[in-house]
């Protein structure tokens, strides 16, 4: 039989979590991050919906392709099957290298410019599990996180957005002059 290459959203959220789950990440972590970006603005903001809006983000297709494709690259390199130069880049995570941080600008960016804006925060100063992946990569651990600090602080900001996007919308609603139009979407 041949293997699979298409996935469902609960499918996708399954195999993002456990891959996060492998290389020592929680969603709660990553939601504890979007809540520091978004409870400073409204008192409204709870734990659960960054909880939620972390799932949402992990059973997109995109957040799917990166998360799977950056977690593999780092474990090729941490196991040394990839080549030099490229080895030693990816395990002390080069600082000139880059194309991590386009994953995350990829993935905050299906959240807009906020999304994007969110991430550069997030990446500066590597608030929770950030800096202890981008701290752990760079130690004699042998672990490589190059590409998964960058991902993990790009699904925060996502989450964080799309909180702050749903607190918007749930503002706007309150308008006396709004009338509801029914849309085959959601956030």
């Amino acid at each position: 039989m041949k293997p699979r290459s298409l996935f469902n959203r609960d499918e996708m959220l399954q195999m993002n979590v456990a891959t996060l789950k492998e290389r020592g990440v929680a969603v709660e972590e990553i939601a504890e991050i979007a809540y520091m970006q978004q409870s400073k603005w409204s008192d409204e903001i709870s734990m659960r919906d960054c909880v939620d809006s972390v799932e949402k983000i992990l059973s997109l297709r995109d957040t799917f392709h990166l998360l799977q494709l950056g977690a593999e690259i780092d474990r090729l390199a941490e196991e040394n099957l990839i080549r030099e130069p490229m080895r030693e880049i990816l395990n002390s995570d080069l600082g000139m290298f880059g194309i991590d941080e386009l994953f995350g600008l990829e993935l905050a960016g299906l959240y807009g410019t906020i999304g994007k804006t969110n991430f550069g925060d997030i990446d500066v100063n590597k608030p929770g599990v950030v800096d202890r992946l981008n701290t752990d990569g760079k130690s004699e651990t042998q672990k490589c996180h190059t590409f998964l600090d960058d991902i993990v602080g790009a699904i925060a900001a996502a989450a964080s957005t799309r909180v702050a996007q749903m607190l918007n919308e749930k503002e706007a609603r309150k308008d006396p002059n709004y009338k509801e139009i029914k849309l085959d979407f959601d956030l």
